[in-house]
C-alpha cells in the first residue's frame, strides 16, 4: 500500500507514459511493483479529466464552405465542445436507471394495482413513506401547484382559501382567505412568489401573502402557467384571450385572441414552452407569443376538453387530453396523424390528466385515480381502438370531484386536490431520481437561491424564440444546392470572364421566374450585338423596350392585348397624318444643318415665284 501511495500516477494506464530512448551503457532492471501493475491494468482516468481530442468522424462538422476564418474557427470549436458534452453525457448513463424503483410481481398472476396504499407506506423506507399525507380543509376543491424542485406546495381552493408551504418540514409560509371565487395558482420563479387567477384579475402575491400587483389586464383567468426560462406568466380566461406577461419588466408581452370562447384547460410543453389550450367544441391548439394564430390546430374530442397533459419525459414528444365525453387520448407531438391510443374512463365527471418525470400516465376520473406506464400507453392497441391499456396503480377517493392532479418532481409522490382537501399518494417509480443542482436543487438554500434568480435573469429567453421546434435555433442556414447565373454573369462569361454562381433566393424577380420557366420570353430585350447589327433598327427596338419596361405593370394584360392589335390596323387618316408628321421632322432637320453650316442652302430657281404666289 505504501508503494501504490508513492506512485502517484498509478491511475493512469502505464502505455500513456511516455517512452524514454534507452541510453547508452549497462541497462537499469525494471521495477517490479506488483502493486502497481495490478492497479494501472484496471483503472483510468474519468473521462471528464481527460482530453477529448480523438472524437468520430462526422461529429464535428468543419463549415468549410464559410470565407471568415475567425468565424469558421469559433463554428468549430463550439462544435467540438457540443461533441465532447454529448460524449460525456452518454459516459454519465449509468446513473439513469430506466425502471428505477417501479413495481415488479414475482408470479404472472399477481398485478401492481392490487398493491393498496398501506402496504406500499410499509415496504417503502421512512423517508418516502412521509409522502402519504391526508390534509382535510374546507373550501374545496382545491387545486394545486408544486415548485420546480418539488420542496414546496400552493394550494388554493374555490371559495378563495389560498396558502403556501413546505410540505417536507411543515412550515407554513402564507395563509390567506381572499373571500372570492378563485380558480387557479402557480409559482413563479420560486416559491417567493406566486399568483392566483381570481374572480375578475390575476393578483400576485409574496412570501408573507403581501398583495404585490393586480394584473388588470388578466380579465376573469380560468388557467394560468409560468415559464421559467422566459419569465413569462401566461393566462387564459373567459373571455378567451391568451395573455403573456413579462414579470421580470411587468410588460404584456403578447395578447391573443383564440376565437373560441372561453378556456378551462392549459399546460405547457417544457421542452420548447409551447403552450396547449383545450377548448370547448373539442379542439386542441397550440400557441406561441410571436404568432397571432395557434401554431397548430387539432380536434381531439367530439365534446369539451377538460384537461391536458404533455410528456416531459421524452422531450414533449407525447401529449395526454381527456374530454368530458368520457375518452383518454394520446397524441404523437411530431406528426399530428391521429392518437396513438384511446380509452374510455369509469365514472362520471371530467376527468384530469397528469404526466410524472419518468413518463407515468395519471388519470382522475369519478373516484378513482388510475397510473398507468410506458410503453403501454404510448403503443398503439390495433384489436380495439378504446382498449384500456394495462394498469400500473389504483387508489379509490370518495371526496368528489376530483379537481386536479399534480406529480411532485424527484418524489415518488401523486397529490391529488378534491373537494375535501388533498391527498398524496406513493407510486413508486414516478419521480426523477437524478436531479441537476443548476436546474433544481431541492436542497438549495438562501445564498443558492439567489444566485440562481440572478443567473435565471441574465440568461432570460426572449418570447420570440419560442418555436414548435427549438433546435432550430442557433444553427446556420443550410447552404442552398439550387445555383444558377444571371444574364449579365452569362454575357460577361461568354466575353471570356469567370462566372460565378448565385444562389436562387439571390436573383432578381425576372431572373428567377426565368429559371423557373414561368418568365414572359417574348418581351425580353434584344441583346446588344443584335442591336448593332441591325444599325438603325436596333435603336427604335431599344426604345421600343424602353418603352416596354415603363409600362410594365401599369396596364392589365386585355389593354395591352388590344394595343397591340391597333398596331396591326391601316387607317388612312392615320397612315395621312403620319406622312405629314415625318416630312415636317425631315425640314425641320435640314433647316437645323443648314444653320450649322453642315449642308448648303438650296438655290433659288425659276419655279420658286410660282410657290410664293400660291402660298400668298
Amino acid at each position: 500500500m505504501d508503494a501504490l501511495i508513492a506512485k502517484g500516477n498509478a491511475i493512469q494506464p502505464l502505455s500513456n507514459e511516455k517512452q524514454k530512448k534507452p541510453k547508452a551503457g549497462p541497462s537499469k532492471p525494471p521495477q517490479d511493483d506488483h502493486t502497481l501493475n495490478s492497479v494501472a491494468k484496471r483503472t483510468s482516468l474519468p473521462k471528464s479529466f481527460q482530453n477529448l481530442k480523438t472524437l468520430p468522424d462526422g461529429a464535428v462538422p468543419k463549415h468549410k464552405h464559410i470565407a471568415n476564418k475567425k468565424l469558421r474557427a469559433e463554428l468549430v470549436r463550439n462544435s467540438e465542445h457540443i461533441a465532447t458534452s454529448k460524449a460525456l453525457l452518454e459516459d454519465a448513463d449509468m446513473l439513469l436507471m430506466e425502471d428505477g424503483g417501479k413495481m415488479e410481481v414475482e408470479g404472472e398472476m399477481e398485478r401492481t394495482w392490487r398493491v393498496g396504499q398501506s402496504e406500499i407506506q410499509e415496504t417503502a423506507g421512512q423517508e418516502a413513506a412521509r409522502g402519504r399525507k391526508e390534509w382535510k380543509l374546507e373550501g374545496g376543491p382545491y387545486r394545486l401547484r408544486y415548485t420546480r424542485n418539488g420542496r414546496h406546495l400552493a394550494i388554493v381552493g374555490k371559495t378563495g382559501h389560498a396558502a403556501t408551504f413546505d410540505w417536507q418540514t411543515g412550515t407554513l409560509h402564507t395563509e390567506l382567505q381572499l373571500q372570492e371565487t378563485c380558480r387557479d395558482i402557480t409559482f413563479l420563479h420560486d416559491q417567493s412568489y406566486f399568483a392566483v387567477a381570481q374572480k375578475k384579475y390575476v393578483f400576485i402575491y409574496d412570501r408573507d401573502g403581501v398583495e404585490l400587483h393586480c394584473l388588470k389586464a388578466h380579465v376573469e383567468p380560468t388557467r394560468l402557467e409560468f415559464l421559467p426560462y422566459h419569465w413569462l406568466l401566461a393566462s387564459v380566461g373567459n373571455p378567451g384571450y391568451l395573455k403573456y406577461q413579462d414579470t421580470s419588466t411587468g410588460q404584456l408581452v403578447a395578447s391573443h385572441r383564440t376565437k373560441f370562447g372561453s378556456c378551462t384547460s392549459m399546460t405547457q410543453n417544457l421542452h420548447n414552452a409551447v403552450i396547449h389550450l383545450g377548448h370547448t367544441n373539442g379542439l386542441v391548439t397550440l400557441w406561441t407569443p410571436n404568432l397571432p394564430h395557434p401554431a397548430v390546430q387539432l380536434l381531439a374530442h367530439l365534446g369539451p376538453v377538460s384537461s391536458l397533459s404533455v410528456d416531459p419525459s421524452d422531450g414533449g414528444r407525447y401529449m395526454a387530453t381527456a374530454g368530458k365525453d368520457g375518452t383518454v387520448k394520446v397524441w404523437d407531438c411530431r406528426n399530428w396523424k391521429g392518437c396513438l391510443r384511446e380509452w374510455v374512463v369509469r365514472g362520471t365527471g371530467e376527468p384530469e390528466v397528469e404526466w410524472s418525470q419518468r413518463g407515468y400516465l395519471g388519470v382522475a376520473s369519478g373516484g378513482t385515480v388510475n397510473v398507468y406506464t410506458k410503453p403501454t400507453v404510448t403503443q398503439a392497441h390495433h384489436a380495439s381502438s378504446i382498449h384500456q391499456p394495462p394498469l400500473y396503480l389504483t387508489h379509490a377517493i370518495p371526496h368528489r370531484p376530483l379537481a386536479s392532479l399534480r406529480f411532485c418532481p424527484y418524489q415518488d409522490i401523486l397529490t391529488i386536490g378534491h373537494n375535501a382537501g388533498l391527498s398524496s399518494i406513493l407510486v413508486p417509480g414516478a419521480g426523477e431520481p437524478n436531479f441537476d443542482s443548476m436546474e433544481a436543487d431541492p436542497f438549495e438554500g438562501k445564498k443558492a437561491r439567489r444566485e440562481r434568480e440572478v443567473r435565471g435573469l441574465l440568461d432570460k429567453v426572449q418570447p420570440d424564440m419560442i418555436t414548435l421546434d427549438p433546435e432550430s435555433i442557433g444553427n446556420l442556414v443550410p447552404q442552398s444546392k439550387l445555383t444558377t447565373a444571371t444574364s449579365s454573369e452569362l454575357n460577361s462569361a461568354a466575353l471570356g470572364s469567370a462566372k460565378s454562381d448565385v444562389t436562387y433566393a439571390r436573383l432578381p424577380r425576372y431572373e428567377r421566374l426565368k429559371v423557373s420557366g414561368k418568365a414572359d420570353l417574348t418581351e425580353d430585350v434584344e441583346s446588344d450585338e443584335e442591336d448593332h447589327s441591325d444599325g438603325g433598327d436596333g435603336k427604335e427596338k431599344d426604345r421600343e423596350a424602353r418603352e416596354k419596361r415603363k409600362m410594365r405593370g401599369k396596364g392589365k394584360s386585355l389593354k395591352r392585348y388590344l394595343r397591340k392589335q391597333r398596331k396591326n390596323v391601316i387607317d388612312p387618316a392615320a397612315v395621312a397624318i403620319r406622312r405629314k408628321l415625318e416630312k415636317q421632322k425631315e425640314e425641320r432637320r435640314i433647316a437645323k444643318m443648314q444653320e450649322i453650316g453642315r449642308m448648303e442652302k438650296p438655290k433659288p430657281s425659276a419655279l420658286d415665284r410660282f410657290k410664293r404666289v400660291e402660298k400668298s
